[in-house]
């Protein structure tokens, strides 16, 4: 079959704020540049983002990148690899500044400089107190990021694909990747989408769970499509549960309403995190709150007729900086929970929120995989930035406002590294003539299965094992089980069949191949927390409630081929400070 082929220097697989930095680097440099999106790119999930974007630039307190290496590690519970969170931390002032000159509308002081509020774990003198550290646009940082990179990536004349669906990586009998095979989901049109470096950037998989604050859309394609292509994913087994979510409605309360002063109660109005972190309170890290909200609840002091969420405090803040600082909170109070929260508590519950793991890259964002005799090897012409990527700057646990500092200044490091480059600069390799019969097989099942189960009688099938058998405190006997039941459901995945065969705006067809990624998704974390014989950052293990540094202070590499596990060492060597050696988290 003779597809239609289009070349490109860089293709960049998602238009969040990883991959629109990016490609702002790329095309400022005069690259040709294609970027591919499921949705317009200003509806890509960095808009949901609401609390802020972490940077030292000390503007309400003395701050340096120093300290906030300190919190990241210590968040990451030492699972982080100290490298690459020093060139963060370092980078973070800049990547702010940059944007502020780009035009992006940060809340300001009264002299004018970038509003700062306190978040979850940013201290000041390595834990001594809170410090302002997160820089925001009232309570839509995420939205007002998003906007402002689409609007110079119009003016640099980067290529968008809009509605456009990445299949599968091209890779060469060398390992080299090519480009993607990519289909227009209008029209179910196939193309060849050939490039000198492709850039994967395309998110989060959080809805591999039934109760997620993520967009219908993170369905975790980079993560399917590396793995199809055999490359590891690393650390899977951490998942952020963000412990504000809107109880029975999953929707987001950003930590900015702790950093404004917003605090936690149980059914008995008690402020219960003075229990269990007395220095940080409600402002520990979000493994530590979920965990002890999730305590709250199962010794029955959660609130509600059934007892199962507990209460989040603003109305003491005042209607005025409520309806100034928190505008979208107040709504979403409004619209999901039925509150009015200058006058009434919300109801909230840990809710999975993030990804840590995902496809190993180094400082450059290039893509590493492990060969024959296990020493590590980058995969030319492949790189992986923001949700999708394991760099790894979040290790077991992410501190909040990290994620939208890793999107810009690993976005910013990519497109660096690739202007850079000697191969973006050399001429496009010839491509394997079988590259794309992986896509257009699955599509073709698709095509021609006439029985099997629904689409979404699987995905939820997914949904429902990984919330029961993932979820905040895990068990040898849970994860066992878990192995087993997403082993069966791989099973019915291969029967899923499209009622709609038409290709012009069939959705379904889009939504099967995203179940295909799903269960790349859900296999790999249940594996790879099955196998973790301890309790680290956001893996709460019931029957192994220590962590294990002896055993277990390295990466977890998940290879699809055979279902199998490797480890790889924890990079504890920072880039030109001393090491910050593991130790008891306490706040």
């Amino acid at each position: 079959m003779q597809l239609n082929q289009r070349k490109f220097d860089v293709v960049v697989v998602g238009a969040g704020g990883s991959g629109l930095r990016c490609a702002l680097q790329l095309a400022r440099a005069g690259l040709d540049v294609a970027v591919l999106s499921k949705v317009f790119p200003t509806r890509s999930h960095t808009v949901a983002a609401q609390g802020g974007i972490s940077a030292s630039l000390g503007n309400m307190s003395e701050d340096n990148w120093y300290w906030h290496m300190f919190d990241t590690v210590k968040g990451s519970d030492y699972l982080g690899d100290q490298d690459a969170i020093e060139f963060m931390c370092r980078e973070a002032p800049s990547a702010v500044y940059e944007l502020e000159h780009m035009g992006m509308p940060f809340d300001r002081n009264p002299d004018g400089t970038i509003y700062q509020r306190p978040f979850g774990g940013h201290t000041a003198n390595l834990g001594e107190k809170a410090v302002q550290r997160a820089c925001a646009a009232a309570d839509r940082t995420g939205h007002a990021l998003l906007h402002t990179l689409y609007q110079q990536n119009v003016a640099a004349r980067t290529h968008f694909f809009v509605e456009w669906m990445a299949l599968d990586l091209i890779r060469d009998a060398d390992g080299e990747v090519l480009g993607v095979v990519a289909m227009e989901m209008e029209t179910g049109e196939v193309s060849v989408l050939r490039a000198k470096s492709t850039v994967l950037a395309t998110g989060g998989a959080g809805r591999i769970f039934a109760a997620s604050t993520n967009a219908y859309i993170n369905t975790g394609d980079g993560i399917g499509m590396a793995a199809r292509a055999g490359i590891p994913l690393q650390d899977m087994e951490f998942w952020q549960f963000h412990p504000t979510g809107v109880a029975g409605a999953g929707v987001l309360i950003t930590e900015g309403v702790r950093g404004e002063g917003g605090i936690l109660l149980n059914a008995n109005g008690e402020r219960f995190m003075e229990r269990y972190a007395p220095t940080y309170k409600d402002l520990a890290p979000r493994d530590f709150v979920s965990r002890s909200m999730d305590q709250e609840i199962k010794e029955g002091r959660g609130a509600g007729p059934h007892k199962d969420y507990v209460l989040l405090k603003l109305d003491h803040l005042g209607a005025e900086t409520i309806h100034k600082r928190l505008p979208s909170i107040a709504e979403i109070a409004r619209k999901f929970a039925n509150v009015d929260c200058t006058k009434e508590p919300i109801p909230v519950v840990p809710t999975i929120h993030y990804q840590m793991g995902g496809i190993p890259t180094n400082i450059h964002s290039q893509v590493l995989t492990v060969g024959a005799d296990g020493s590590e090897q980058v995969v030319q012409g492949l790189y992986a930035i923001g949700e999708c990527s394991c760099v790894s700057v979040h290790g077991a646990n992410r501190l909040g406002t990290n994620s939208l500092l890793d999107l810009v200044v690993f976005g910013r490091s990519a497109g660096r590294y690739i202007v850079d480059s000697e191969r973006v600069r050399g001429s496009h390799k010839d491509l394997p003539a079988d590259c794309a019969e992986q896509p257009l097989s699955r599509l073709a099942r698709l095509e021609s299965s006439s029985d099997g189960e629904p689409i979404q009688d699987v995905a939820n099938s997914i949904r429902a094992s990984m919330q029961k058998h993932c979820g905040v405190f895990r068990t040898s006997d849970l994860l066992k089980e878990g192995v087993e039941q997403i082993a069966q459901i791989e099973q019915r995945v291969q029967r899923i069949h499209l009622k709609d065969k038409s290709k012009v705006f069939n959705t379904a067809r889009v939504e099967a191949l995203e179940v295909e990624n799903l269960i790349e998704t859900a296999k790999a974390t249940i594996v790879s927390a099955e196998a973790r014989k301890e309790s680290r950052g956001a893996h709460s293990h019931r029957d192994f409630q220590e962590r294990d540094d002896a055993n277990w202070l390295k990466h977890t590499l998940w290879f699809r081929d055979a279902n199998r596990l490797a480890y790889r060492e924890v990079q504890l060597k920072p880039l030109t400070v001393e090491t910050f050696k593991p130790k008891a988290r306490t706040f």
